[in-house]
């Protein structure tokens, strides 16, 4: 079994819920995806960190660094980012909050981020591509250079097109229907 089929499986069984949900969108869906359960995993994080930073590899973005809006984004980002330590070209993970601290620094973006950094935005589940375009917005105004998005999953129900619609190029490790056809009730 290859790491992505393996990921996949892992998805199916794992982390996908038939019935009726309301999604963090609005929209309601007969699918749940709840991603975490797998990207929280030892198992999980070991296959996305390898089949992440290929994903980027392969999209030639050549980031600095990697990150999105808490708390989705954090464990992805976290495991491209140990993938890589051995590697050529190691990558920062960062995160972004959803509103500023306020306290401390009040920083919106927390970790080793710097201004004019090479960023690829991630995101774990991407349905209307809303929280993308928020991680989006919040590097182009800490003076960071967006690349491209980097999507866990893609529902395709949109997403994809709204961040693209912002400049920014998408690539998804998997998608939602390759999920859905394996799995197991």
């Amino acid at each position: 079994m290859t790491d992505k089929a393996a990921l996949v499986a892992l998805l199916a069984n794992r982390s996908t819920k038939r019935g009726h949900f309301t999604l963090a969108s609005g929209k309601t869906s007969t699918i749940y995806i709840d991603a975490r359960l797998t990207t929280m995993s030892p198992d999980g994080l070991s296959l996305i960190g390898l089949l992440g930073l290929a994903a980027l590899r392969e999209a030639n973005w050549e980031v600095d660094a990697i990150g999105g809006l808490t708390l989705g984004a954090d464990p992805i980002s976290y495991a491209i980012s140990y993938a890589s330590a051995a590697t050529s070209h190691p990558l920062r993970a960062f995160t972004v909050r959803k509103e500023a601290k306020t306290h401390g620094t009040r920083k919106v973006i927390e970790g080793p981020f710097n201004e004019g950094d090479r960023v690829a935005v991630v995101e774990d589940v991407v349905t209307t591509g809303g929280s993308a375009i928020r991680a989006i917005d919040a590097v182009r105004a800490a003076k960071g250079i967006v690349v491209g998005a980097l999507a866990l999953i893609d529902r395709e129900e949109g997403g994809r097109e709204a961040i693209e619609s912002a400049g920014v190029p998408v690539v998804s490790i998997v998608r939602a229907r390759e999920i859905i056809s394996v799995m197991t009730d």
